[in-house]
């Protein structure tokens, strides 16, 4: 495993919160735009505080790894120029986006977060570069110049999954604030340990630590706010038409689909109707995302689609569903992407597509068996299930958009995860496989993992489909 045990309850531990699990952001790509948009966002920081932005006359980025091969179709060019432009992915708005683009492409030119304009061309200042770097697939390398040409200002940061950054020189990875959790965990076997312990549930266990790094009134705000951008995006997806960008030329489907099933075509006594609806919901989600939408990465935004389509699937389908079990399904399916983060990788870049669509039908699973009724070892075992059903799964998407196969691939971990569930939910005998050792073996396997099927697009589909 990647990091050691949490220490005993009561002890002093890294903040690691639930809503470092969920947060808002644009598409396509949490790795890939986030993570380099708030990048572009900590440099122009950098050069804020020392007092070099008057000076500077030109800014250059390097992309490298993972960024290099798929930056142009996941939307890494455009995520550090907003970024540069001073824009943060929890808040910028489809018109501001337009906006900064529009001015770039009539004026080849970028204002610096509202205060310095530079002349800037994204053909030759955004350099993509298939080599990685040494510490992480997804590096990325600013430099600042002055009128003269002398460099002013480098810095290399790292997007390592779900718009988390490293800095390359370690000066800006302080240790995130340490407080005292009554219910520290570090595997799925101490999480087990301590709801036993407790007689507690496992949203009730994280939400206890929640309230130590989130004003209590404010947890429940939060988590309902992340359920509405969800509803948010889900409405949007299933009411837009046309083609995604790109030129894969893509059509949205998710509106069809939904038109199709409320038109009761589909036949009410259709034994899979509840799966046609998890199609919908979560195609929707992943076209927004696809589109550079709103989405709420959880734990990513290539797997965006799958915890939004079971929510609304257990809210459509289960009797006595509320407000209440989305919040506990958050929790829990938080938990769960916690071990995965500690102990592994949700990288597409570092350990293929089992970490993205892998760990967000694993939180799925999670989160849909306890507000069904199960108990944390059913939680963990439905969890286990969606995983094991995932190893191996590449990256591979075609013309570097997360478009092919992505949208599908979502769609169907969602099914995945309704069945994950059932299968605890209903099992009477002991589960041989545990949530640790199949989140071992997935980083494992990762690691093993040639690098053409981990997000460069030179391997698996990407190769084999012939692109318009």
């Amino acid at each position: 495993m990647r990091t050691s045990a949490a220490p005993p309850g009561g002890t002093a531990v890294a903040r690691f919160s639930v809503f470092d699990i969920f947060h808002i952001g644009i598409g396509p790509s949490s790795s890939h735009t986030v993570g380099p948009m708030r990048a572009a966002a900590a440099f122009l920081r950098e050069l804020k505080d020392p007092g070099m932005l008057p000076r500077v006359a030109r800014v250059s980025i390097v992309l490298y790894g993972s960024l290099g091969a798929t930056g142009r179709g996941h939307g890494t060019d455009r995520g550090v120029i907003l970024g540069l432009a001073g824009k943060m992915p929890e808040t910028v708005t489809g018109p501001e986006i337009s906006g900064i683009l529009d001015m770039l492409r009539t004026t080849s030119s970028l204002v610096l977060s509202g205060s310095r304009r530079i002349a800037f061309d994204p053909r030759t200042d955004i350099v993509f570069r298939v080599r990685p770097l040494d510490r992480h697939p997804n590096g990325l390398t600013f430099h600042a110049f002055d009128v003269e040409g002398a460099e002013l200002m480098q810095r290399t940061y790292y997007s390592i999954g779900g718009g988390a950054l490293l800095h390359g020189d370690d000066s800006g990875n302080e240790s995130p604030p340490r407080v005292c959790l009554p219910h520290p965990f570090g595997s799925g076997q101490e999480l087990l340990r301590l709801c036993q312990d407790r007689q507690c549930s496992v949203s009730e266990l994280v939400y206890a630590n929640e309230a130590c790094m989130t004003p209590a009134g404010e947890i429940h705000a939060r988590l309902d706010a992340i359920w509405r951008a969800m509803e948010d995006c889900v409405r949007r997806g299933v009411a837009a038409e046309g083609e995604l960008p790109g030129p894969l030329k893509v059509s949205r489907r998710a509106k069809d689909l939904h038109d199709f099933l409320l038109s009761g075509s589909a036949g009410a006594k259709d034994a899979l109707h509840a799966m046609d609806w998890l199609n919908v919901w979560a195609m929707a989600v992943n076209e927004e995302n696809a589109s550079g939408g709103q989405v709420v990465t959880a734990p990513t935004n290539g797997a965006a689609g799958i915890i939004p389509s079971v929510l609304h699937y257990y809210m459509r389908f289960i009797d006595g569903a509320g407000i209440d079990g989305v919040r506990r399904f958050l929790l829990t399916a938080a938990a769960i992407g916690m071990l995965y983060k500690l102990n592994a990788s949700i990288s597409g870049a570092e350990v293929g597509c089992q970490g993205e669509v892998g760990v967000a039908c694993s939180m799925a699973a999670g989160g849909l068996c306890e507000v069904l009724g199960g108990t944390p070892g059913q939680v963990e075992q439905a969890a286990e299930i969606a995983m094991e059903h995932h190893l191996g799964l590449t990256c591979d998407p075609v013309g570097g958009l997360v478009q092919i196969p992505c949208i599908e691939r979502n769609a169907v971990a969602s099914a995945k995860a309704v069945n994950a569930a059932r299968l605890a939910l209903r099992s009477r005998v002991p589960h041989h496989v545990s949530l640790d050792a199949v989140i071992q073996t997935m980083w494992q396997t990762g690691q093993d993992m040639k690098t053409k099927y981990k997000e460069t697009s030179r391997g698996g589909l990407a190769i084999n489909i012939k692109q318009c």
